[in-house]
């Protein structure tokens, strides 16, 4: 019988959690417990991975203030992902934790040398995402007045990989002897220079870590233009990516793949995980209802545009709700985003741009239903995209108790009944988990 599993991870940033709503947690404590409750949950449920989005600023693009960002909770107050990724990953055993680190703000040295050490601390649990910042506002807190143009930060981004690889490579797998009669910890004919001298990099090395488990981090990456695909399919082991619909889910897989074969990679070792962000009953009609007061909250489409103001770097307060955008808006930040929200030429206005798709930025697919009507779904979607799985994740990246538990104990369960998700997990290492189907 043919295996129909496909993966599963979740999308979050270490914000405050859901605290406006009735089901809420109320926004604090900052302690990271809220978190570490919700890693242990879904390694119940055999998820790959969960991943920690991040961005380095206070949003003030919305309304040329940091106002609505402030007011509202929105991607601010945003606390640093790689501590909480060693509180998830010490307190799980076999679920795998990303954190979002930029190629910006960390020289690659540090960024190889923090990455093996969570590698280390989570047994083979952590992966990467590769993100080289797409805010002028977070490059104005690391001493420059604006970022480069995005293909000279993805040239930056590709002669870091290339840093990378000769940092994690500059100790072999078998450096360390612990010959405790001849007094030798590490042999150090095994332990390597790097000497890397490029165009925007030069670094001595070696690392000064031991190999971790996995021997690098697993790389996650999210992009979406031309250049982020080439990118992503040159380095990524799990690719994400919010989608329109079923036929660009499978146009985006299809293209992906192809790259990644271009790249001289196997395509089968990438895996290509769709944002999705279900809305789930006790029944349909319960479902649609609650579907559509999100839909219809007072607070959903200012948090949206907010959002999508900060990391377009576009004023979308500047724009009447009740009528289309003016024109086709171009960016030096996330463009593939802007693209997918934008639908030029579709004649929406843009209220009906923020809850088109299943509501919010982050949704590749419509799910709203039961957790079996959604699981069928899901079941079919997949088919027809021909794989690797799901991110799953809200609108606006917030979450509450309710939902994680309605995930994990409503829609996983359906999921596997239909033979579409792991019921355990078969290996100990992030990379290994997501090879396994």
């Amino acid at each position: 019988m043919a295996d129909k599993r496909f993966h599963l991870a979740w999308f979050m940033n270490f914000t405050p959690d859901e605290w406006r709503e009735p089901f809420g947690q109320g926004g604090l404590p900052w302690d990271g417990q809220f978190y570490v409750e919700m890693a242990k949950t879904l390694e119940r449920a055999c998820f790959d991975y969960i991943m920690i989005e991040d961005k380095l600023m206070v949003p003030q693009t919305y309304g040329g203030s940091s106002k609505a960002s402030l007011n509202h909770g929105m991607m601010v107050p945003k606390h640093d992902p790689a501590p909480l990724a060693v509180a998830m990953g010490m307190a799980t055993s076999r679920l795998g934790v990303v954190a979002t680190m930029s190629t910006m703000a960390y020289p690659p040295f540090l960024m190889a040398r923090l990455s093996s050490t969570i590698d280390s601390l989570t047994k083979g649990r952590f992966g990467w995402n590769i993100v080289t910042s797409a805010e002028d506002l977070a490059a104005q807190n690391f001493g420059m007045d604006k970022l480069p143009p995005r293909d000279q930060r993805y040239e930056m981004a590709d002669e870091y990989m290339d840093v990378m690889g000769k940092l994690f490579a500059s100790w072999d797998a078998d450096a360390i002897v612990l010959d405790r009669d001849a007094g030798v910890y590490a042999d150090d004919a095994k332990v390597h220079a790097v000497n890397h001298v490029g165009k925007y990099f030069k670094v001595r090395g070696p690392l000064n870590t031991v190999p971790s488990p996995q021997g690098r981090p697993l790389y996650v990456q999210a992009g979406a233009s031309p250049k982020g695909r080439d990118f992503a399919a040159a380095h990524a082991d799990s690719i994400i990516s919010v989608a329109s619909g079923v036929a660009s889910m499978k146009a985006f897989r299809e293209d992906i793949r192809a790259r990644v074969e271009k790249a001289g990679r196997d395509p089968d070792q990438v895996k290509v995980l769709f944002c999705v962000t279900p809305t789930l009953g006790e029944t349909d009609d319960e479902a649609r209802e609650k579907y559509q007061r999100m839909l219809n909250s007072p607070h959903f489409i200012i948090d949206t545009l907010a959002s999508l103001s900060a990391i377009t770097e576009i004023d979308f307060a500047q724009f009447d709700l009740d009528k289309p955008l003016p024109e086709k808006l171009v960016t030096n930040g996330e463009s593939g985003t802007l693209d997918k929200f934008q639908q030029w030429g579709s004649g929406k206005t843009l209220k009906e741009l923020v809850v088109d798709g299943g509501g919010g930025l982050v949704s590749s697919v419509e799910l709203v239903g039961t957790p079996d009507t959604v699981a069928d779904r899901m079941g079919e979607v997949m088919e027809e995209v021909g794989g690797d799985g799901f991110l799953i994740t809200t609108p606006v990246l917030r979450v509450s108790r309710r939902f994680i538990v309605e995930v994990a104990d409503g829609l996983v369960p359906a999921l596997q009944k239909r033979g579409l998700a792991r019921t355990a997990y078969a290996h100990e290492k992030l990379r290994d988990n997501l090879l396994e189907f």
